[in-house]
């Protein structure tokens, strides 16, 4: 498979990440799964209190374990860590809850042989059957608010599915440690001129529950966007 600047992109040079945060329920099959497309699957496990780490490396996957809980972004961030030791080209970020198929990771390395760009988003928006009225209303307002601040359209700004060019990825060690990271990624992406590139993925949705606090994400992200308008 040829990247996007001929260059080929080889799997075993990409890497899978997985930070999971109480997910001893998903995070086997997620690992399994994932291990059929991509050889390396590295898992964050950030300070469960459950089985997500030994379930993790009884499937395989390379457990990294933080001590105590420190957030979505901080997982990520010691994930890509990580990835910068290795030799590796590509980081391809997916969540432990099922809710990303790891069975689209090729739609991602084919959109990188394709286009010469930093970074791949997924895009859920392609078909909302199945995405709660709510989240669907809050993700559109926040990747219009988004796509103001960074200069480019991005249509599904909170889908964690991602794939990182081993280049940008020094970038990405910015100051937010929770669920805003994923946000600030985006922006700080735009910010430094990289080209982002969309990826069609599917809409899933089972019994997981969902992490982000109302009250408490929402004002870290207001405060991140407040911090950028102002820069």
């Amino acid at each position: 498979m040829e990247s996007g600047d001929g260059r080929s992109i080889d799997p075993a040079k990409v890497a899978a990440l997985i930070p999971a945060f109480l997910e001893e329920a998903h995070i086997a099959d997620v690992v399994r799964r994932t291990r059929k497309c991509l050889p390396h699957v590295f898992v964050v496990d950030d300070g469960s209190p459950d089985e997500t780490g030994a379930r993790a490396r009884a499937a395989g996957a390379e457990v990294i374990s933080h001590p105590r809980n420190l957030g979505k972004g901080a997982a990520i961030k010691t994930g890509l860590r990580e990835v910068l030791k290795r030799e590796f080209d590509y980081a391809v970020l997916l969540d432990g809850d099922g809710q990303h198929l790891p069975e689209e990771i090729g739609r991602f390395l084919s959109a990188g042989a394709e286009h010469n760009a930093g970074i791949f988003i997924g895009n859920r928006m392609v078909d909302t059957t199945g995405m709660p009225p709510v989240r669907l209303l809050t993700n559109r307002f926040m990747s219009w608010q988004i796509g103001l601040l960074c200069g480019c359209r991005v249509p599904d700004s909170q889908c964690g599915f991602r794939m990182l060019r081993r280049d940008v990825i020094p970038d990405f060690f910015c100051e937010s440690n929770a669920y805003d990271y994923e946000t600030e990624m985006i922006l700080v992406a735009g910010r430094a001129g990289h080209r982002i590139i969309s990826v069609p993925v599917t809409t899933v949705y089972g019994d997981e529950q969902s992490k982000i606090r109302a009250f408490q994400d929402s004002y870290r992200f207001f405060r991140l966007m407040a911090r950028y308008w102002r820069k």
